[in-house]
């Protein structure tokens, strides 16, 4: 399968540019000259707002106008673990229906909860419990309109420890949730133990480790690399491609070797101060790991 490179469209509203945001048609006008297959889109403002049938429609004609399809959706969503389950689930609805119009295969979720405490006053396995059976049933929805649930890990979130991460998608244990593998957060994860709750845990091979306990399980790639820091002591520091400690000669194969098949690889640059800069630079890493890996 040909493989299609994407960008998350988050990284040009958010960190730099949360001051002034750029319009979605400057950013896609970028995008497809710089000759990327798609955008990951943020249904945030004010790149989607309001969610209506207009709005769509609209995003959806840009999106022909620029040739560009979209590999993924992130969206705002309440908690899976304090949130009442009717609630959740009426937003995994409500977000399906950008998907739908859009022709988006997958839609990404997340704990919400920072992961410095359980919420609620709830013991863990409670919490961790509530948050598989919801995602259970959202997968069961998303599958029903053939879209892919997918959910992020990270440093920023609940539940990030790496054992964490594999338990909670067999807790899942639905055919169609998988796991969003965002190379830099793996590796906050898995070697600096960023932000664990409790007794940290790293694992000796790092990031190729910790793909391949995810054998089977990884449903989306994110693409990016990592200094080692937090941004804003909150969450991973998505550096640009080639600029920091992440040996993707090694993280690629491994991710590929752990039954990754799927056509989309996205770069994610979320809150790197001059993202749009920094595009060009890395969409041409990403196309030498495609010609390399990808065909």
């Amino acid at each position: 399968m040909a493989k299609k490179s994407s960008i998350g469209g988050w990284a040009y509203i958010w960190g730099g540019y949360s001051e002034a945001p750029i319009p979605l048609e400057d950013v896609v006008k970028k995008l497809s000259d710089l000759g990327f297959d798609g955008i990951e889109m943020a249904a945030f403002p004010p790149h989607l707002e309001p969610n209506t049938k207009e709005k769509r429609m609209e995003i959806k004609n840009l999106l022909k106008k620029y040739s560009l399809e979209v590999s993924g959706l992130a969206a705002p969503f309440p908690s899976p673990a304090t949130s009442k389950e009717e609630d959740y689930l009426k937003a995994i609805k409500d977000n399906l229906q950008i998907c739908i119009d859009l022709e988006i295969p997958k839609l990404r979720v997340d704990t919400v909860e920072p992961p410095t405490k359980i919420p609620d006053g709830m013991d863990y396995e409670t919490c961790f419990s509530k948050i598989a059976s919801v995602w259970n049933k959202s997968a069961e929805i998303c599958a029903k309109e053939g879209i892919k649930l997918i959910w992020e890990f990270e440093p920023g979130f609940l539940f990030n420890k790496p054992s964490e991460v594999v338990r909670m998608v067999y807790k899942v244990d639905h055919p169609n949730f998988s796991v969003l593998f965002d190379s830099c957060h793996a590796y906050m994860c898995s070697v600096m133990a960023s932000r664990q709750l409790g007794e940290k845990e790293t694992l000796p091979k790092g990031v190729v480790q910790f793909a391949y306990m995810l054998t089977g399980k990884i449903g989306h790639i994110h693409l990016i690399d990592s200094d080692g820091t937090l941004h804003d002591n909150e969450t991973s520091t998505h550096a640009p491609l080639g600029t920091g400690k992440l040996n993707f000669d090694e993280i690629i194969p491994a991710i590929l070797d752990a039954g990754y098949k799927d056509e989309w690889w996205t770069i994610d640059l979320c809150f790197w101060p001059k993202a749009l800069d920094a595009t060009s630079d890395c969409k041409k890493f990403l196309d030498n790991l495609i010609e390399k890996y990808g065909k």
